[in-house]
């Protein structure tokens, strides 16, 4: 058990609390304390399932001290042959099931090409039935949350599969996790968007990389209202790299709450909100003007 003070970085500790898992933490803490994490289900009183979802939680947090195997091998993809799953459909029992799953859940009938992706659901990456039922369930939850009203092809839901593969996902409560991991990250979004004024569409891809790498830096959602309401000051609109320019440096700085900022990012004699602009900002400022 934990003997001596536990230090843990600012980072993992927004970490641990935007999962929202008790066990988790508590696990983490366990493990950062030097103890191996065999002993956790004795020694914090833990059941095996509970214990499995929290060691899931952390590894998608980037938290458990082994990485996760990958699951693909070297080397290109195998080719299904129309053989190959009829040999399948005869006799294995459980891929006859998967197949059937796979149908209901999808709403409608699967082809051959589509039954030689399944196939490869199952034997080049692995994954049980069971985690391919929950993959399933994901994507058309994903594609609903974007707008569409058809279901996921097998070929997006194949690019899906491939990446949890490729992050050791191969266990139902791994699969949760992720969700789960996933689902927070997708609110913190949504939030970001209503800050920047975004209604009624998606991020673009550029704009999301931008979202996304805000997120991990870690700041307070008030330090990117701050860093919002400062770039349509200066630049007189929403301008993704000159706000991206700013929360850099606030990071740089070490500032992480608005207070910080409020404290620190004003020149001595300077009233907060008519803080004059750095040469950063006046040259990204020009920059634009000769561009527009």
């Amino acid at each position: 058990m934990i003997t001596e003070p536990v230090k843990i970085s600012q980072s993992d500790v927004r970490k641990l609390l935007s999962a929202a898992s008790p066990d988790a933490a508590l696990l983490y803490l366990y493990i950062t304390g030097g103890n191996r994490p065999e002993g956790a289900e004795a020694d914090l009183n833990l059941s095996a399932s509970r214990c499995q979802c929290a060691a899931a939680t952390l590894r998608q947090l980037g938290l458990w001290p082994e990485e996760h195997p990958t699951h693909i091998a070297p080397g290109e993809r195998p080719s299904y042959s129309e053989k190959d799953v009829l040999e399948a459909m005869d006799q294995d029992n459980s891929f006859r099931s998967l197949y059937g799953e796979v149908q209901r859940l999808l709403g409608r009938s699967l082809n051959t090409e589509e039954l030689k992706i399944l196939l490869g659901f199952v034997r080049y990456l692995g994954l049980p039935a069971d985690v391919i039922s929950v993959l399933v369930c994901y994507c058309k939850d994903r594609a609903r949350q974007k707008g569409s009203l058809r279901n996921p092809s097998l070929r997006a839901i194949e690019k899906e599969a491939y990446a949890w593969a490729e992050q050791g996902i191969d266990t139902v409560e791994e699969a949760a996790a992720f969700i789960q991991t996933q689902n927070v990250r997708n609110s913190r979004i949504h939030r970001l968007m209503n800050i920047l004024q975004i209604h009624g569409r998606s991020l673009t891809a550029a704009e999301d990389r931008y979202a996304q790498n805000w997120l991990d830096m870690g700041v307070d959602e008030d330090v990117i209202s701050m860093a919002y309401e400062r770039t349509c000051l200066n630049t007189g609109g929403l301008n993704w790299a000159y706000m991206n320019k700013i929360l850099q440096r606030w990071q740089q700085q070490g500032f992480r709450t608005a207070e910080d900022v409020r404290s620190g990012d004003r020149k001595p004699g300077v009233r907060t909100g008519e803080r004059q602009l750095d040469a950063e900002e006046q040259a990204a400022i020009q920059r634009m003007m000769e561009e527009g």
